[in-house]
Parts: C-alpha cells; sequence; structure tokens
C-alpha cells in the first residue's frame, strides 16, 4: 500500500507538474504564472513548517541534531544552486561572451546548443530523482504527510519545468518533443520513490533526519528561488493578489493535509 502510495505520488509530482509546466508556459494558463509563483511558495514553507519539521521533532532525535542538519541542508542546497549557476554561467559565456547570471538564470530562454539541452535534461533528472526520495521519506513516516509532500513538490517543480521546456523549446522548435523529454525527466521521480521507499525502509532510525532534509529543500527553494522572483515593485492590487495566492498555498497544504489524513 505504501509502495503504491509512493509510486502515485513521485509519478504526479513528477510528471504533473511538467504538464502544468506547459500549460502555464504554452497553454491556457500562461497568464497565472506569477501567481503560480506565490501559490508554490505559499505550498513550500507550508508544508516544510507545518508539517514535515513537526513530524521529524516528534520522534527521539534531540532539537540541536536536526536544527544542525537543518541548517547544513540550507547550506548544501546554496552550494548546489551556486555550481549550477555557475554551470549556466561558464556555457552561456562560451555562446555569448561575458554575460553576468542572474539569479533565476536556470529558466533559460534563447538558441539553446545540442549539448545545453542534454545538460538541462540531466540536471532536471538528478533533481527529480532527489525529490522522489524525499516523497517516499514523507510517505514511509505518514500517509497524509506523503500527499502533502507530492502537492509541494509538484508546486515548487512547476517553475523550474518551465525554464526547462523553454531551453528545449529553442533547441528543437517543437512543443510537443520538449513536452516528451521533460515528462520522462519528470518521470524519474518514480525511480527516486523506489530507493527511498527501499533505503528508509532499511534506515527507519533516520527518517527525522530525511524529513529535515527535505525540509530544508524546500524552504530553501521557497526563500531562495521563487519569493525573489516576486519582490517587484507592484501595484497595491497586484501586491495583494500575491499575498492572496501565497495564502492560497498554505491553505491548500491545509485542506490536503486534512482530507488526506489517515489514523
Amino acid at each position: 500500500m505504501t509502495l503504491l502510495a509512493i509510486l502515485m505520488g513521485t509519478l504526479a509530482a513528477g510528471v504533473g507538474s511538467v504538464w502544468l509546466a506547459a500549460l502555464l508556459s504554452f497553454g491556457v494558463l500562461a497568464r497565472y504564472t506569477q501567481h503560480m509563483l506565490s501559490l508554490a511558495a505559499g505550498a513550500l514553507l507550508a508544508t516544510a513548517f507545518m508539517h514535515l519539521l513537526p513530524e521529524a521533532f516528534e520522534g527521539t532525535v534531540s532539537a540541536h541534531s536536526l536544527f544542525l542538519v537543518l541548517l547544513a541542508g540550507l547550506i548544501f542546497f546554496f552550494l548546489l544552486d551556486k555550481a549550477e549557476l555557475w554551470h549556466h554561467g561558464h556555457e552561456h559565456g562560451h555562446e555569448h561572451g561575458s554575460h553576468p547570471v542572474q539569479p533565476g538564470d536556470h529558466q533559460h530562454h534563447g538558441h539553446a546548443p545540442t549539448s545545453g539541452i542534454w545538460a538541462v535534461l540531466v540536471g532536471d533528472s538528478v533533481h527529480c530523482f532527489g525529490d522522489g526520495v524525499l516523497i517516499a521519506s514523507a510517505f514511509m513516516a505518514d500517509l497524509r504527510l506523503g500527499v502533502v509532500a507530492s502537492l509541494a513538490v509538484l508546486a515548487h517543480e512547476v517553475p523550474h519545468h518551465m525554464g526547462d521546456l523553454s531551453v528545449l523549446r529553442s533547441g528543437a522548435g517543437d512543443r510537443r518533443t520538449a513536452l516528451f523529454k521533460v515528462s520522462l525527466a519528470g518521470a524519474v521521480t518514480a525511480l527516486g520513490g523506489l530507493l527511498g521507499y527501499w533505503l528508509v525502509e532499511r534506515l527507519q532510525t533516520y527518517l527525522p533526519y530525511f524529513l529535515v532534509v527535505a525540509s530544508s529543500s524546500f524552504v530553501y527553494v521557497a526563500l531562495a528561488d521563487l519569493i525573489p522572483q516576486l519582490q517587484k515593485h507592484l501595484s497595491a492590487r497586484e501586491t495583494a493578489a500575491q499575498i492572496a495566492w501565497l495564502a492560497a498555498g498554505i491553505a491548500l497544504v491545509t485542506v490536503v493535509s486534512g482530507f488526506s489524513h489517515v489514523h
């Protein structure tokens, strides 16, 4: 039952986020992209602070140890992000000369060489694999927690997949091909889920640490990647809409958590 739930959750998060990204990039939802960023940020923060961390701290592991893992996780994801930006900036520099890489440059535009396309696909697959392990960790702790984590991963992967679709489309010029390739990368989330199920089952005593690492991932993505993209000079009405969508993300996680609660 747990394994089936992990497979369903990882596929929904991995492939579902790609298709939602396609709707936002190419389809009828294109004008709601900024709202999606706010929704994703709210969902990630709510999942980390209202569900994953409380679940981790309910165990017998000391708070000091868990906070240390949380700090290490945040620094790790910061360094990972820096490495990715350096890689893209290095690659971009070879193609177009000197050009400073800005936050959010994960979402490239313009012509992309074949090597760049494969780099995006490989990087996306590795990222999705990691997401699958984190989702499996949440499901192993509690079915309700797994559903919430799957929802949060789906929300935060959408902006990343929008960038991936843009890169692949600029290289291939074909929406369907780009969507198919990114969907395959998204499906790797299920492989991460399978490994996570096998790993966490054998390392059950370390489950609180897995949950804290998942939390650090969600908090970092929300605060370092999504929210900075929302920090723009907006009208009062646009700011209110931003806050409303952020609150909607928090509310959505809370509602899903309530409906999916399994005793």
